[in-house]
C-alpha cells in the first residue's frame, strides 16, 4: 500500500491484510512510477494497481495500464472523477441537469449580468467529494458567497452551477463486466442540510419495484454508454423528477463508509472484493444471496468541541438486528457540525427483512449513543 499518511504507518496493526507498507508522495506521478518499478526490481509480479479514493482512480487505473494487463475503461474514469466533465458527456441527454461554468478568468460580476439564472441553484467545485465544496445558492447573494468562497480556496478553478431539483435521492452501486452494467444496489437517501449537503441515513432496498428498477437500468444504460464504460466500478446518485431520473453526480467507485459492508449484508456481496476480481480480469461474482434491508445511521454532533468520551456503543450494539456500529474519532479528536461526509463520526448499522423494521432498530440504537464534548473555541 502506498500512502501519504503518516498515521497510517503509526497504526500498522489496523491493517493486517497489507504486506507492506510504503510512506511516499502519492501526488507526484513520476515517483509512483519509481516506486513500482523498484517494486518490480525485487521480484514483485504486479497483477494490478487500484485506488478507492477520490482523485486517485483515475492515476491508479494510468498505473495498471502501463505497468499490468490492464482492462479497465481508464477514459471514462478520467470524465466521471470531473463533475464539470460529466456534464459536458450527458450535456445532450435529459438525464442530465441544466448547468453553467464560471471561468475564473472572466469577471464575476459581467458572469452574473451577463448569465440567465433560475435560482435555487447548486454550486460545486469540479473536483469536490464528500459535500465538502457543494453549496446551495436560494438567491444572488448566497450564489456571490458560494461562489467566493470556492474561489478563495481555489483561484484557479473553474466553477460548476446546476440547477437544483428536489425529489427523492437514490445511491446506485454499478459493476460493468465486458459492457454489461449490473446494478449491485439501490439505496434511498436521506440528506440533512445545514451548512453542506450531508448524507446521515442510506437505506439499502432489499427488493426493488420492477418498474423501477427497469426505468433505474435503462437510465444507467445510458449514462454508462456516454461515457463508454466497458469495465469498471461506479455509484450514481440520481433524483426522480416528475417520472424523469436526473443525474446529481456519478463517481468512478463504490461509495465510501458502510457501503460495502451494507451490500454484504443486504445481499452477500463484498463489492470490493469483486471490483478487484474484474479489475485483475477475472469474473466478478454477483449472484445475490438474499435480499435484506439494511439502514445505516450515520452519528453527527450539534457543536464543536474537543472529544472526552463515548458512551453507549456496547449498549447500542445489543440491539437486535444491529449488525455493526462504529465510532470514528478518538478520545481529545475535535469534532464539530459537520460540512463534509467526512465530519460524520460514525454509524448504526441495521438490518431486517422489513424495510422501516430497519430504520426503527438504527435510528433506536443510535439514541443510546453520546459523544460527551468539552466546548473550545478552535476553528479546526
Amino acid at each position: 500500500m502506498l500512502t501519504r499518511k503518516k498515521r497510517f504507518l503509526e497504526e500498522r496493526s489496523e491493517f493486517p491484510d497489507v504486506h507492506q507498507m510504503i510512506f511516499t508522495d502519492i501526488n507526484d506521478y513520476d515517483n509512483l512510477i519509481t516506486i513500482i518499478q523498484k517494486l518490480e526490481k525485487t521480484g514483485k509480479n504486479i497483477k494490478g494497481i487500484f485506488s478507492f479514493m477520490d482523485s486517485f482512480v483515475y492515476v491508479a487505473a494510468c498505473l495498471s495500464e502501463k505497468f499490468c494487463q490492464s482492462i479497465v475503461s481508464t477514459e471514462a474514469i478520467y470524465h466521471m472523477e470531473n463533475k464539470i466533465l460529466t456534464r459536458k458527456v450527458l450535456q445532450n441527454s435529459p438525464i442530465s441537469l441544466n448547468y453553467l461554468i464560471y471561468k475564473p478568468t472572466e469577471s464575476l460580476s459581467s458572469f452574473l449580468k451577463t448569465k440567465k439564472m433560475t435560482f435555487p441553484l447548486v454550486v460545486k467545485s469540479p473536483e469536490s467529494a464528500g459535500s465538502k465544496d457543494v453549496l446551495l445558492a436560494k438567491d444572488r447573494n448566497q450564489l456571490i458567497s458560494s461562489m467566493q468562497t470556492l474561489l478563495n480556496k481555489r483561484p484557479n478553478e473553474e466553477i460548476l452551477l446546476e440547477e437544483y431539483v428536489d425529489g427523492p435521492q437514490y445511491l446506485v452501486e454499478v459493476l460493468v463486466h465486458n459492457e454489461r452494467i449490473h446494478i449491485i444496489a439501490v439505496i434511498e437517501q436521506e440528506i440533512t442540510f445545514g451548512e453542506r449537503f450531508i448524507v446521515t441515513g442510506y437505506s439499502l432496498l432489499g427488493r426493488l419495484d420492477p418498474r423501477i428498477y427497469y426505468s433505474l437500468l435503462n437510465a444507467i444504460n445510458s449514462i454508462v454508454q456516454a461515457f463508454d464504460m466497458k469495465n469498471g466500478a461506479c455509484h450514481l446518485e440520481l433524483r426522480r423528477v416528475n417520472g424523469i431520473w436526473k443525474l446529481i453526480e456519478i463517481n468512478p467507485r463504490i461509495s465510501g463508509g458502510a457501503m460495502n459492508r451494507m451490500i454484504e449484508i443486504g445481499h452477500g456481496i463484498n463489492l470490493v472484493q469483486e471490483t478487484i476480481q474484474l479489475m485483475l480480469g477475472n469474473k466478478p461474482s454477483l449472484n445475490k444471496e438474499h435480499y435484506k434491508y439494511v439502514y445505516t445511521h450515520y452519528l453527527t454532533v450539534a457543536s464543536s468541541g474537543k472529544l472526552i468520551r463515548v458512551t453507549g456503543k456496547n449498549r447500542s450494539s445489543k440491539y437486535p438486528g444491529v449488525e455493526e456500529v462504529y465510532i470514528k474519532p478518538k478520545k481529545g479528536s475535535i469534532l464539530k457540525p459537520p460540512t463534509s461526509m467526512g465530519h460524520r463520526c460514525g454509524y448504526v448499522l441495521a438490518a431486517s427483512f422489513y424495510k422501516q423494521e430497519a430504520k426503527r432498530i438504527a435510528l433506536e440504537a443510535a439514541k443510546e449513543i453520546s459523544f460527551h464534548i468539552e466546548p473550545t473555541n478552535t476553528t479546526e
